[in-house]
């Protein structure tokens, strides 16, 4: 099934692919497509923006990933807007010097912090697909590792002790809330 991507963000699309295996031909958005404002106020609803407004623009089923960071001590903070979390055109870079700002004061045992992604497949005809991936780890007070994207660097994986950053991209692919919402949808669409 060929299905578009409804956004620009290459690391999105780098990670999908794999997970999607063969039954997604997941291809990049295209480049005269314009995406609406995320204006919903949860992953779900982002998330359904972007599918329908990619599916009506090309013709095809489209798949949108909306996920963020959700940390305790901070009521649950970025959460929907962790990539605008620092301004709406925000850098990775500074929306993690915000969130380790406002962490600054917060002892490392209260860090705890869950990543969390929704998929939401649009498919002409049919209703949406939503399915949902959760991951557990803390914040740590300085970012650790190259590799990944957003708060990977310092999203401490409860599990391994690493980073999102530090991991190989097949060990970050078999443990990610991304991961789990990808298998949750292959299991749905067979």
């Amino acid at each position: 099934m060929n299905v578009v991507l409804a956004s620009r963000n290459q690391g999105k699309l780098d990670e999908l692919r794999p997970l999607l295996g063969r039954r997604i031909d997941l291809l990049p958005l295209p480049q005269a497509v314009e995406m609406p404002p995320e204006s919903g106020a949860t992953y779900r609803e982002n998330a359904l923006i972007k599918a329908q407004a990619a599916a009506l623009a090309t013709g095809l089923a489209a798949l949108a990933d909306d996920s963020g960071l959700e940390v305790d001590a901070l009521g649950g903070r970025p959460g929907a807007l962790s990539a605008r979390f620092a301004g709406p055109h925000a850098t990775d870079a500074e929306n993690i010097a915000l969130l380790l700002s406002m962490l600054e004061n917060v002892p490392e045992d209260q860090r705890r912090a869950t990543f969390v992604a929704v998929l939401c497949l649009v498919r002409t005809g049919e209703e949406p697909i939503f399915v949902e991936g959760r991951v557990k780890g803390r914040i740590l007070s300085a970012p650790r590792g190259e590799a990944g994207f957003g708060y990977d660097p310092v999203f401490l994986h409860a599990g391994t002790g690493l980073t999102f950053a530090e991991m190989t991209p097949g060990m970050k692919n078999a443990l990610s809330h991304r991961a789990k919402a990808a298998r949750a949808l292959g299991r749905i669409i067979g």
